[in-house]
């Protein structure tokens, strides 16, 4: 899961400890979620109604960002469908936006991504819906991607747990989860922006947005680019400071030049944060 922080306010990094050194984390509040159709304990459930209002306090709770659940499995229909109404959804982003925050999206189907891009999110994890139409409008509009592309790996043994009740929604996974690397291409050749995320804490264990950045090479995605997009563009967009003078030495060393092999990433030879060398 991401944590998200607003870009237009200064970034507070605390004092260290000398044996400790716990970063201050840019996050949303809880996740604003359908009744009963997501993971239980992670959202909070509202109905239509109520989210509005509750992303509106999710604003507060956050640093500058809220997260929208767009989709998630409906029972009743046995495949991917969105959390609420286009207009609902349009209002949850007018409200994180009134509320000085920005709205990220938990999406996988393509009426779900749809309705959020055309609402004006500024966010969509995973994205695995995405049609060309779609990825021309977020280049237009700047909405950013973070694809997660570790954790659509996992689509295959979602689809086998599912598939004596739901072989539709089986079906629908596995050919998102196919298709998915062309997606990931096609938004970076149109201009998307896209940043690095594995969705870790769930299914997903931390640690490993060195593999992340491996499969998005094999996306297609040049290796600088992908440097990019773990490294400084991402800390632009998050509103952490980057290159610049003045700014945090917080650095991450290799025994080899990435672009040329990114394989590198999985063994960082010094780690640096915030001018204390912790490896």
């Amino acid at each position: 899961m991401l944590a998200l922080r607003d870009a237009g306010s200064p970034f507070p990094y605390p004092e260290l400890d000398d044996e400790v050194e716990i970063p201050r984390l840019a996050r949303a509040g809880r996740h604003v979620a359908p009744p009963r159709r997501y993971l239980r304990d992670i959202g909070i459930e509202v109905a239509a109604e109520d989210v509005a209002a509750t992303v509106t306090a999710q604003a507060k709770a956050g640093t500058g960002w809220v997260k929208l659940v767009g989709d998630w499995i409906d029972r009743g229909v046995g495949d991917l469908a969105p959390s609420w109404d286009a207009a609902t959804m349009t209002a949850a982003v007018e409200a994180a936006h009134a509320a000085g925050a920005r709205a990220a999206v938990h999406t996988f189907s393509e009426e779900g991504v749809e309705i959020m891009v055309k609402a004006g999110v500024d966010s969509v994890e995973h994205g695995t819906g995405l049609s060309l139409e779609l990825i021309d409008e977020m280049a237009r509009r700047g909405t950013a991607l973070v694809p997660t592309m570790i954790n659509i790996r996992t689509f295959g043994s979602i689809a086998d747990q599912a598939r004596e009740k739901f072989s539709g929604y089986a079906d629908h996974m596995i050919a998102l989860r196919d298709r998915f690397p062309e997606v990931v291409k096609a938004a970076h050749d149109a201009g998307v922006p896209i940043y690095i995320g594995t969705d870790a804490g769930g299914g997903i264990r931390h640690g490993l947005a060195a593999e992340e950045m491996l499969i998005m090479e094999e996306a297609g995605i040049p290796a600088a680019d992908i440097i990019a997009s773990a490294s400084w563009k991402a800390r632009e967009w998050l509103g952490f400071p980057g290159l610049v003078e003045g700014g945090l030495a917080d650095l991450v060393v290799y025994e080899a030049d990435p672009r040329v092999d990114l394989r590198v990433v999985r063994a960082p030879q010094r780690i640096v944060l915030r001018g204390r060398v912790i490896k």
